[in-house]
């Protein structure tokens, strides 16, 4: 059996119409086929490599410590140095209300973690998200997933969720003291980049504190760099009570975590003991590579290059007749095409012209740019040259 019928019948599908492209390496913003056909990564595996593929720094972590440890014991009971080093050096980029940790493996983990705590610290079990919202595919955080189509075959799922229409600032009416939390992404990435309007994010935390509602800011795409600061609640005036992060933490690596205060954390210690565990998360291997990838965006200027680099994208492709939009917050774009038809058949092009890109859930109408961070104006340039290219071919 060759490997594409390996894959095909012998590791889980998540659609009929898989990529099937076979890689055999990578390194910085491409991807490599055994043949030697080169990809230029728009995806970053979907905001995950932000530093590039393979950073020398993060392979150096990861080898130095497989040769000390890997797992040793299940979360929270040993002293570990990856994990305390990287909890002190993240702490120390946050405000002082999110001082307390807690690593989990995966984005869609972190939420459903931070949906206990807010009910553990509330004592309610009400939550609010928002239409067209994406906080992962677990029983949990598909709860508060904002498209009925993709929870349909899978209900009943967790009672009390609220769906309020983002950026309608009306609906902020709807969070009442009967809720637990609101979560949101401060810009909803599987609508196809739809960033929250000026003050909207601060005018949801007043409301918020009005009901005694904890405010859970969903940063898993976001995070680390992608929309020019840290994380994208730094542009604004509004800081949440519980954050959520994974994808790029880990530098290509699993690595997920919820952020909330010392205090609020504490509740989960008690009443009852292990209120949320986990075996592999917090695992050595990949907090030394997280922390590896946080020092290296600390040290480099590329979270201040975003906003340019994203600019010189929307130079380049945005005069195109069949481009009706192009949405950004930093190097998270959606680039809109004129019809459903020719977005696909454009990825299908790009795909076979070497430009990995991807498509949104809720969106059919746009594809992805979200490059690792270390792409260079020169590899913008020759990218978007090929995007036209393959554009007028339609």
């Amino acid at each position: 059996m060759n490997k594409k019928r390996i894959f095909l019948e012998h590791i889980g599908q998540t659609s009929p119409f898989p990529l099937c492209i076979e890689i055999e390496r990578a390194e910085g913003i491409y991807m490599y086929a055994p043949d030697g056909q080169r990809y230029t990564d728009l995806v970053s595996g979907v905001s995950v490599s932000n530093v590039g593929h393979c950073h020398p720094k993060v392979v150096a972590a990861v080898k130095a410590q497989v040769e000390k440890y890997m797992h040793l014991m299940v979360y929270g009971e040993i002293i570990q140095s990856p994990q305390i080093q990287l909890a002190e050096l993240l702490t120390e980029q946050l405000p002082h209300n999110l001082d307390s940790i807690y690593f989990v493996n995966s984005g869609t983990e972190a939420t459903d973690a931070a949906i206990k705590l807010a009910k553990r610290v509330t004592g309610r079990y009400e939550i609010a998200a928002f239409q067209n919202s994406y906080h992962g595919s677990s029983q949990g955080s598909m709860s508060v997933l904002g498209n009925h189509d993709l929870k349909a075959p899978f209900l009943p799922i967790i009672p009390g969720c609220t769906f309020l229409r983002f950026n309608q600032w009306k609906d902020l009416q709807l969070i009442t003291d009967k809720m637990a939390a609101v979560i949101v992404e401060p810009v909803q990435g599987e609508a196809g980049v739809i960033v929250a309007q000026n003050g909207y994010l601060k005018a949801l935390q007043q409301r918020c504190r009005e009901t005694g509602t904890l405010l859970i800011f969903d940063e898993i795409q976001t995070g680390f760099g992608r929309t020019g600061r840290l994380f994208r609640f730094m542009h604004e005036e509004a800081i949440p009570d519980i954050l959520c992060c994974a994808k790029a933490m880990g530098g290509g690596m699993p690595l997920g975590a919820f952020i909330a205060s010392k205090a609020m954390m504490q509740t989960l210690t008690h009443d009852p003991v292990l209120g949320h565990i986990t075996t592999f998360g917090g695992h050595p291997v990949c907090c030394a590579a997280a922390l590896a990838q946080l020092q290296i965006l600390l040290e480099e200027n590329w979270i201040l290059q975003v906003e340019p680099k994203a600019e010189l994208f929307k130079k380049l492709l945005e005069k195109h007749p069949l481009i009706t939009e192009i949405r950004h917050a930093g190097l998270m774009m959606a680039v809109q095409m004129d019809s459903e038809e020719h977005n696909v058949r454009l990825f299908e092009l790009l795909t076979k012209n070497g430009i990995l890109t991807d498509q949104f859930i809720y969106n059919p109408l746009s594809f992805r740019i979200a490059p690792p961070l270390i792409i260079t104006e020169a590899q913008i340039q020759e990218t978007c040259e090929l995007i036209i290219k393959c554009i007028n071919e339609l």
